[in-house]
């Protein structure tokens, strides 16, 4: 084993061992924290961990953040990427299928980061080729290495999870980052407040499984006095690509705005957390203050998925 990763478990360095990175459900409490913990020896260090490995970027939605934070981990672990960021660009455009598309790219590297419209689409993906697949969003449906960066995040910030009063803001509904979160929460001892319009709820089914996990939650329409009480509130953007029709959109699309005023009547240690992009629902005069971690956050990106590219492809076993 690498020298900085000697003291970690093997039988659980080896568990991850070409994986495939697919669902937040797919982990265990155990197997996040050793994920979080593997990615605390990244900080502030390039580790040619995986050189001549290539990774291949298929993105056949937009993405400024997942994309180009993989491609940096993968290139300060000595590694090289290809890939496309606009299927319009890729035999897509010609009508070749999904899995086709992975059979074939497969040849030419040796790890695989997928975003597609589809929810699924990762496990399909995945399904047709023995190298590992990570999952770069999956329509609304998962975002794993999102999660594994947003409790990084929120551990670096507050210095635990476990304990913590953890607040969600905005689409609930079809935020594919809230979704993976809250799933993954489960695993903690938390209190999640739920804050949406009645229209973009959290879904039933993940209501009902919050209860029969016991995990103690609430839901509320308007910020205050919800956020009163919350040591994390996880804002996301109001996704217009998401709605079938867009007049349910427009009806609720700058319901929240969170600003300096709105803020003074929130405990002074909230911290502020955001997937971005963002459109309105967090004003620039947030920017500077000490407790808004998007930022912050956006770059533990690639700390996180440099772990996470190492453990899949072996660089520290």
């Amino acid at each position: 084993m690498h020298e900085h990763f000697r003291d970690l478990s093997a039988d659980m360095t080896h568990s991850f061992l070409g994986r495939n990175i697919v669902s937040a459900r797919d982990f265990t409490r155990e197997e996040i924290l050793f994920v979080l913990d593997v990615a605390e020896r990244f900080e502030n260090r390039h580790l040619a961990l995986l050189p001549g490995r290539i990774l291949a970027t298929l993105f056949y939605e937009p993405s400024t953040r997942t994309r180009l934070s993989f491609e940096a981990a993968m290139q300060r672990l000595g590694g090289s990427c290809l890939g496309f960021a606009d299927k319009g660009v890729s035999s897509v455009a010609k009508g070749e299928s999904l899995s086709d598309t992975i059979r074939v790219v497969e040849a030419y590297c040796d790890v695989v980061v997928i975003r597609h419209p589809l929810e699924g689409s990762a496990r399909v993906a995945a399904e047709a080729t023995p190298k590992p697949v990570i999952n770069g969003g999956d329509g609304a449906n998962q975002h794993p290495t999102q999660t594994m960066l947003d409790l990084y995040t929120i551990r670096k910030e507050k210095d635990r999870i476990d304990g913590l009063k953890v607040g969600f803001l905005g689409d609930l509904k079809y935020g594919r980052a809230v979704h993976s979160l809250v799933e993954t929460l489960c695993h903690f001892d938390v209190n999640l407040t739920l804050i949406s319009p009645e229209s973009l709820r959290l879904p039933e089914a993940m209501l009902e499984s919050l209860r029969q996990k016991d995990i103690p939650y609430r839901e509320a329409v308007e910020i205050l006095p919800a956020a009163a009480d919350l040591d994390v509130l996880y804002t996301t953007r109001i996704q217009k690509e998401r709605f079938p029709d867009l007049l349910d959109y427009e009806r609720v699309k700058n319901v929240y705005q969170l600003n300096r005023k709105l803020l003074e009547g929130v405990g002074p240690d909230l911290t502020i957390m955001h997937p971005l992009p963002r459109v309105t629902e967090i004003s620039t005069d947030l920017d500077d203050y000490p407790r808004a971690a998007y930022f912050r956050q956006a770059a533990n990106g690639v700390t996180v998925r440099q772990a996470i590219l190492a453990l899949v492809l072996g660089g520290i076993a």
